[in-house]
C-alpha cells in the first residue's frame, strides 16, 4: 500500500507508528476498506432497521444518536449515495444542526440478530427537504404511518465503508408480538419505573410524554430541584472584614489583612463565594491566585 495515500486520520497513523500495529492496520485498510458500497453491503443496508450515527458541529463537538425505522429506511440509490428520513423528533435538531456546520458524519450498523456483523459508513452529508428528494428519486415511497413520513432526508455521499467485527457483539433476540403487548409499560404509570401493562407498539412520531418514556432518567426533576434551590438559598452573611494594612491589595477585598491567619479567613471567603455564583463545571478548577 502506498503509505502517502493511506486511510484513517494522521492522529490513527501516529499511535499505530508508537503502537507498533502499522502492518496489522495495513492489511485491514487493504482488505476491508472501501471507498464505496460493493453489492453485499447494499443489500446489508436495505434491510436493517436501525443505525447509530455520529455527527461533530464546526468546533469539533460531537454528537451520537440512533435512527431507526422499517427495513429500507436507509435507502441505497447507488454504491456512492444513500439516503435517511428524518423523523418529527424533540424539534432539538441536533444532528442536523451539526450537519449544517460540518458535513462528515459516522453511520454504524449492527446486525445483532441474524448475520451479528457491523459496517461502518463515513462520508459527507446534505440536509434536503423532502419535494426536492422526491423529484430526484420519483418511486420513493410515501410511508403509510403519519409518524415515520419524512421531514427531511440526510443524503450522504459514501467516502469510507467498512466492516465492524463480530467478535464483541451480542447475539439478540427479536421479541414477538404476543410479548411485546403484555411487556410493562416503559415509566410505569408515573414516567419513573417499570409498572403496569401496556401495549408496546412504536408510537412513531408521539409527543405523549408517557409513550416517548417520559422522565426516565430523572432529568426534569433534577432541573426543578435546581432551580428552586437556586430561588431559595439565601445569600450569606458578610463575615466581618480583618483590619487591613495600610496600602497594601489583597483578594476582592483592595487591601491585605493584618495576620496570616485573616488572610487565609479571606481567601477562602472569596473562593467560597466564587464557587456559590459559578455555574457547576464551568471553567478550569482554581489552582491558586497565580497559578
Amino acid at each position: 500500500m502506498d503509505r502517502t495515500s493511506r486511510p484513517g486520520s494522521e492522529g490513527e497513523h501516529r499511535l499505530q507508528r508508537r503502537l507498533d500495529t502499522v502492518d496489522r492496520a495495513d492489511r485491514f485498510y487493504d482488505e476491508q476498506v472501501l471507498d464505496r458500497l460493493n453489492d453485499r453491503m447494499r443489500e446489508f443496508v436495505a434491510r436493517q432497521e436501525m443505525f447509530f450515527l455520529a455527527t461533530a458541529d464546526g468546533h469539533g463537538e460531537c454528537d451520537s444518536t440512533f435512527r431507526a425505522g422499517p427495513p429500507g429506511f436507509l435507502r441505497v440509490f447507488d454504491d456512492r449515495t444513500l439516503a435517511y428520513p428524518e423523523y418529527r423528533g424533540n424539534g432539538v435538531l441536533a444532528s442536523l444542526g451539526n450537519i449544517e456546520e460540518n458535513p462528515h458524519l459516522g453511520i454504524l450498523m449492527i446486525d445483532f440478530m441474524r448475520d451479528r456483523i457491523g459496517l461502518h459508513i463515513n462520508g459527507r452529508a446534505r440536509v434536503v427537504a423532502d419535494a426536492e428528494m422526491r423529484a430526484a428519486h420519483p418511486g420513493l415511497p410515501v410511508d403509510p404511518v403519519p409518524g415515520r413520513r419524512a421531514v427531511v432526508w440526510v443524503e450522504v455521499t459514501v467516502e469510507e465503508a467498512y466492516i465492524h467485527c463480530a467478535k464483541h457483539i451480542p447475539h439478540l433476540q427479536k421479541v414477538s408480538s404476543q410479548r411485546r403487548h403484555s411487556a410493562p409499560a416503559v415509566g410505569g404509570a408515573d414516567g419513573g419505573g417499570a409498572g403496569g401493562s401496556a401495549e408496546r407498539e412504536r408510537d412513531w412520531g408521539t409527543d405523549d410524554f408517557k409513550r416517548k418514556g417520559g422522565d426516565f432518567f430523572g432529568a426534569a426533576a433534577d432541573v426543578r430541584e435546581g432551580r428552586r434551590e437556586s430561588m431559595t438559598r439565601p445569600e450569606p452573611e458578610p463575615e466581618p472584614q480583618p483590619e487591613p494594612a495600610a496600602g497594601a491589595a489583597g483578594p476582592g477585598t483592595g487591601t491585605v489583612p493584618v495576620r496570616p491567619e485573616a488572610w487565609q479567613r479571606e481567601a477562602e471567603r472569596v473562593l467560597a463565594r466564587a464557587r456559590e455564583r459559578a455555574p457547576e463545571g464551568a471553567g478550569q478548577p482554581f489552582s491558586g491566585w497565580f497559578g
